[in-house]
């Protein structure tokens, strides 16, 4: 039997208790910096104070759930438990809904020049066919339209010239280094930024890797030196005593912006201060006091460096001090990139506004 079927609509569907821990777990363990020993202690402390449990469902059932759906997995070697991979892929899309709401999955994920030919996203504009084209293209309604013109009403008959195409664009990927500032200003005077930064990242990761999936995305960490991490450490990633040395952030992503093969490179860069420290032979040149010169200067020579390549910079400063904000407006003018300044609330909506937006970026660079 074919048609609707019809029911009484309940609402949305309560969740289990089991996965209402899940959703409170996810965060203690980000917060945890991926301990899940210490997320488990804050739990159940949680658990004595708000009886998240009941009677009959306790924290280890809870626990026993957990290992068994695979979100966690035993360590013989430290006798003790570790976040599974099912764990990670969890958060990043738990991450991707909080900050990016209501983005679909699409099968084809590219960016779109400005030069028209054989690709996979259609345009209003049409040509006649010509040999060679996909049938795919063909624009069906238009084309039984001048069957029905240049061969009258008396009887249906749709020729060669008859046919026309839609127009595709020409599909690019990109290739984008997301840089994330874990200094220790990041959880100064009291407030979390490194937490919305972190979620912003998942999310970012998620987003490209299910829409984007030609694209690629490299993800630095810097303090006082920079290294690049996996996507599965964001979750778990904590503040160090570090000063800010963005100079060597900058340094990497040319290092690997480089190494790829796509024409069409970005970086972001997740910040809320200015540059402190630069490397200066074998040692660290630090200082915490204003905007010092040397430290300033080569930071907006390396930005330099990425606009005379075409690589735009897009600057998310998460703190709004004047003195700050005159850094990260000069670095913008020198780089030709964009810079936002955003509290820690709107902090992924302007990352993914600016993702969108790349390409129309790529026919502009």
């Amino acid at each position: 039997m074919f048609g609707w079927q019809f029911r009484k609509y309940d609402g949305e569907p309560e969740l289990s208790l089991f996965d209402e821990l899940l959703n409170l777990f996810k965060d203690l363990l980000m917060y945890a910096g991926g301990n899940v020993a210490t997320a488990i202690q804050w739990l159940m402390e949680m658990d004595r104070e708000y009886n998240l449990t009941r009677d009959d469902y306790g924290i280890q059932d809870f626990l026993d759930e957990l290992m068994q759906k695979g979100y966690l997995k035993a360590d013989p070697e430290e006798n003790a438990l570790r976040p599974a991979e099912k764990m990670n892929i969890s958060l990043r899309r738990k991450a991707l809904k909080e900050v990016f709401g209501n983005i679909k999955k699409a099968t084809k994920g590219n960016h779109t020049t400005k030069k028209d030919g054989k690709g996979d996203e259609l345009t209003s504009d049409l040509r006649p066919y010509v040999f060679g084209d996909s049938p795919e293209q063909i624009a069906f309604v238009e084309s039984i339209k001048n069957a029905q013109i240049n061969h009258g009403p008396g009887s249906f008959s749709l020729e060669y010239e008859d046919l026309e195409i839609r127009e595709t664009y020409h599909q690019s990927s990109m290739s984008s280094v997301l840089l994330i500032d874990i200094s220790h200003s990041m959880i100064l005077y009291g407030e979390d930024r490194i937490t919305p930064a972190k979620k912003v990242a998942m999310a970012l990761s998620e987003y490209i890797s299910t829409r984007f999936p030609k694209d690629t995305l490299d993800i630095v960490v810097f303090g006082d030196e920079a290294w690049k991490i996996e996507k599965d450490e964001l979750p778990y990633l904590e503040v160090g005593p570090f000063h800010t040395n963005t100079l060597a952030a900058l340094e990497l992503a040319l290092d690997i912006l480089r190494k790829r093969k796509n024409t069409n490179k970005q970086v972001f860069m997740i910040t809320d201060g200015k540059p402190t420290c630069i490397k200066r032979g074998n040692k660290l040149y630090k200082n915490s006091f204003g905007l010092d010169r040397m430290i300033v200067n080569r930071t907006l020579n390396q930005a330099g460096k990425f606009r005379r390549l075409g690589i735009p910079i897009t600057t998310f400063m998460i703190a709004k001090d004047p003195y700050l904000m005159e850094f990260v407006e000069l670095f913008t003018e020198t780089n030709g990139g964009k810079a936002f300044y955003s509290d820690l609330q709107g902090l992924g909506d302007f990352v993914f506004k600016d993702y969108s937006r790349s390409r129309r970026w790529n026919n502009k660079w």
